[in-house]
């Protein structure tokens, strides 16, 4: 069985996250696609992130109408930082007989040289893009070749802009899901 995964900091989750779990499960035959949120994300330890729990909530809010997603807290249960690596050889453990590809945005896989173990990343798992403008790519720890490239409609949706947004108290109508927005009014997120 094919099975996407597709990690973040989900702070928040929005609709492009769920455009490329679709545009990748429709192109590559996924059987399914995990969400994963990160539990201490090290490459956020400049910034203030939301506690996991929330980012978890509001994750399982964003794919509770979809059977085909499915959110995995393997690594918000995980004690310090989370790395794609260790993910990976947890999910491949519980997923032996199963093909796992790792959904990223160009932006992320440009960062991914610079990520813990970025060969054993792309050892456990096949590495799909989608395209995203204007990102250079450095020279990848592996085969560029092995690189499976996705189409994508182009959504300029950032979790950065979004927490701008509700600070300011603006609208996030078509930017998140309802049952997102809903929660991150409820909880007055991102308001400090």
């Amino acid at each position: 069985m094919k099975i996407g995964v597709l990690g973040g900091t989900f702070d928040p989750i929005h609709n492009a996250h769920l455009l490329l779990a679709e545009q990748a499960r429709e192109q590559l035959g996924l059987k399914k696609v995990l969400f994963v949120p990160a539990g201490d994300p090290w490459r956020k330890a400049f910034r203030r992130v939301l506690p996991a729990a929330h980012r978890l909530a509001m994750t399982e809010l964003a794919v509770q109408d979809d059977s085909g997603f499915v959110v995995d807290d393997c690594e918000t249960k995980r004690k310090g930082p989370t790395y794609t690596a260790e993910t990976l050889r947890e999910l491949h453990k519980r997923h032996a007989k199963d093909e796992l590809y790792l959904l990223l945005g160009e932006d992320a896989l440009a960062d991914l040289p610079f990520w813990r173990e970025p060969e054993v990343i792309a050892e456990e798992a096949n590495i799909v893009v989608a395209p995203r403008g204007g990102v250079v790519l450095p020279e990848l720890p592996f085969d560029p070749d092995r690189v499976i490239r996705i189409q994508m409609p182009f959504m300029e949706i950032s979790s950065t802009d979004i927490r701008k947004r509700a600070k300011e108290g603006k609208s996030l109508r078509y930017l998140v899901p309802d049952a997102v927005a809903a929660y991150i009014k409820d909880h007055k997120l991102y308001r400090l």
